[in-house]
């Protein structure tokens, strides 16, 4: 069995599985899939874009040290949001109570929506089961994403960030197998700014 050295090995095996080329991408329609919030209530999606433009993060989970730095780099900016009518939300597949976790730890001041089903990272076509490989790198440091997940998977969403607006249609997309680079949150402001120009 091949054994990863490096967190740059585990990158090109995700870039190896070919999960961008099935992503959602801007001008397809973003899926209407039921989540679960922390308190383990049932929340449609489309209820979140319906109000106005939405911008939905997929981030991994809690344990993962570079989503904690993307949902904390996204606090400084709830009120350019707010002034362009946008609402964020965060997607992981870990299970409510792990996403409370989460959203407590980190204090964050928008909604964290739970994916255990993962019919979200399905929807958007950016689920992937683990390689053999990332599975032992991940179970060798004590993260067990089948039990963080309650799914008994072994399956992850690449990062992905969308900006979807008030019919269903997704105007951003940013997909990256790389889980250690995520999009500055300033840039997808700047696509808000000119959606309401």
């Amino acid at each position: 069995m091949t054994t990863i050295a490096t967190l740059s090995d585990a990158a090109d095996i995700l870039r190896a599985t070919g999960v961008c080329g099935r992503a959602k991408r801007e001008g397809d329609m973003a899926p209407d899939v039921n989540l679960t919030d922390t308190a383990g209530a049932p929340v449609k999606l489309s209820a979140l874009w319906r109000s106005g433009p939405l911008v939905v993060i997929f981030y991994r989970g809690g344990w993962c040290s570079y989503c904690n730095l993307q949902l904390h780099a996204w606090q400084q900016h709830a009120s350019e949001l707010k002034r362009l009518g946008a609402a964020l939300v965060a997607i992981s597949p870990q299970t409510p109570e792990h996403s409370q976790d989460t959203m407590e730890t980190n204090a964050l001041p928008y909604a964290l929506l739970s994916d255990s089903s993962l019919n979200a990272a399905n929807g958007f076509g950016i689920a992937y089961t683990l390689p053999p490989e990332l599975i032992d790198l991940y179970a060798s440091s004590g993260t067990d994403i089948p039990v963080l997940n309650g799914n008994g998977q072994w399956v992850l969403p690449i990062p992905a960030t969308y900006v979807v607006d008030p019919s269903g249609r997704i105007r951003f997309a940013h997909v990256e197998t790389d889980y250690r680079e995520r999009i500055e949150p300033w840039a997808v402001i700047e696509v808000l700014e000119q959606a309401t120009r």
